[in-house]
């Protein structure tokens, strides 16, 4: 387009933005920042709110807010993007004095806000305000909760280990509960090891999506957690046998305006010698400071010394080690990866976040970690 000095529009920085989120190229997110500086694109409320959503979602809260706050007006949509950015890194009280404010500046919340601040109490736990939330719907706002109200909430009450009022919740429902009901649901099992609940969780989820390999795994990883191995055997057999395949682990990192994509074990980058130097350095230090694999996460049947050589190659493990070697020191190391991170993946991150002194963010299918100083930003809440 640039090439043959066509001008972009509006919907041409928000669907480029868009797809920098999708990515989370925050490098990339920046330069197209910068683009929209010089036509004066910045105060368009539609290219605002898309410049917060793509900081946000790359792990940059921070000029989320910036942006966010410089905005000469805000719509319901600009609120909303901020609220649910906060709740995407976790800071729930952030969330939740946002939405505060938004009622006293007289703007009306839609189904967009509930679902931004139910989601900002399920990441910390806020049990309580959230069922105030989702009772205020109705009762102060005039909005009938759907069901994606409801799918945060069963993710609010099984993350905080109250699977039966989850159950109760969802028999109350008033119209059939979706595959993303049963799936927090599951997920929550899984975080809690409720093996039979989990059974009857995956049952109605695979009569909603039969070919969902995700409700295989999670059930296996159930069985895997309590040792039932022969159980995971079959089931994972069940998925071969079905034509089903589960999709790996991956996970990517933004550096040098590329993204460099690791899977578990991967040795296919350029650089696969530096980034196992590098790791097996971390490894070392961590030992010295404390660490010791954690194999409950490895859920496969393997010898203990297996396990913990499985665990060193995890593909969030290898992007932090080339984070560390081609990224300047001082800056945030940026990962993200394709599915739940790994227990253990975390439990070093703490860790190697206090050795190298670096922060360190990862975004997993479900939310943002912020590891600083040996900490994250979850407080282990997740």
């Amino acid at each position: 387009m640039q090439a043959v000095d066509i001008k972009p529009s509006q919907s041409t920085f928000v669907s480029v933005l868009s797809a920098c989120a999708s990515v989370a190229a925050l490098e990339h997110g920046k330069q197209v920042h910068a683009r929209i500086i010089k036509p004066g694109f910045e105060s368009n409320v539609f290219v605002e709110c898309a410049l917060v959503d793509m900081y946000a979602k790359c792990g940059s809260i921070n000029n989320a807010c910036r942006v966010f706050d410089k905005m000469p007006e805000r719509s319901t949509v600009s609120w909303n993007a901020m609220i649910v950015g906060y709740a995407q890194h976790g800071y729930g009280k952030e969330a939740i004095e946002l939405f505060n404010k938004l009622q006293k500046e007289g703007i009306k919340p839609n189904e967009v806000t509930f679902v931004g601040v139910l989601t900002a109490c399920s990441h910390v736990g806020l049990v309580n305000e959230g069922r105030y939330h989702f009772d205020s719907m109705s009762r102060d706002y005039g909005i009938a909760p759907r069901v994606h109200h409801y799918a945060c909430m069963i993710d609010l009450l099984g993350r905080a280990g109250q699977l039966d009022i989850a159950q109760d919740f969802i028999n109350e429902m008033p119209f059939q509960p979706d595959a993303v009901v049963w799936r927090s649901l599951l997920a929550a099992c899984r975080i809690h090891g409720n093996m039979e609940l989990g059974k009857r969780a995956a049952e109605c989820l695979l009569e909603l999506e039969p070919e969902d390999t995700a409700t295989y795994v999670l059930l296996s990883n159930i069985y895997a957690a309590t040792g039932k191995w022969d159980e995971a055997s079959k089931l994972r057999k069940l998925m071969k046998d079905n034509g089903l395949t589960k999709d790996p682990g991956c996970s990517w990192i933004e550096a040098n305006n590329r993204l460099h994509a690791f899977v578990v074990g991967d040795r296919s980058h350029p650089q696969t010698q530096e980034i196992y130097a590098r790791l097996k350095t971390l490894t070392r230090e961590m030992e010295e400071a404390g660490y010791v694999p954690n194999t409950k996460f490895v859920l496969l049947d393997l010898e203990e010394e297996q396990k913990e050589d499985s665990l060193s190659y995890h593909s969030e493990k290898l992007a932090i080690a080339f984070g560390l070697i081609s990224t300047r020191f001082g800056t945030p190391i940026r990962v993200m990866k394709n599915l739940r991170v790994c227990g253990d993946c975390h439990n070093a991150a703490k860790l190697i976040s206090k050795i190298v002194e670096r922060e360190i963010v990862v975004r997993d299918i479900n939310r943002f970690h912020h590891f600083k100083d040996g900490f994250c930003s979850c407080q282990d809440y997740w």
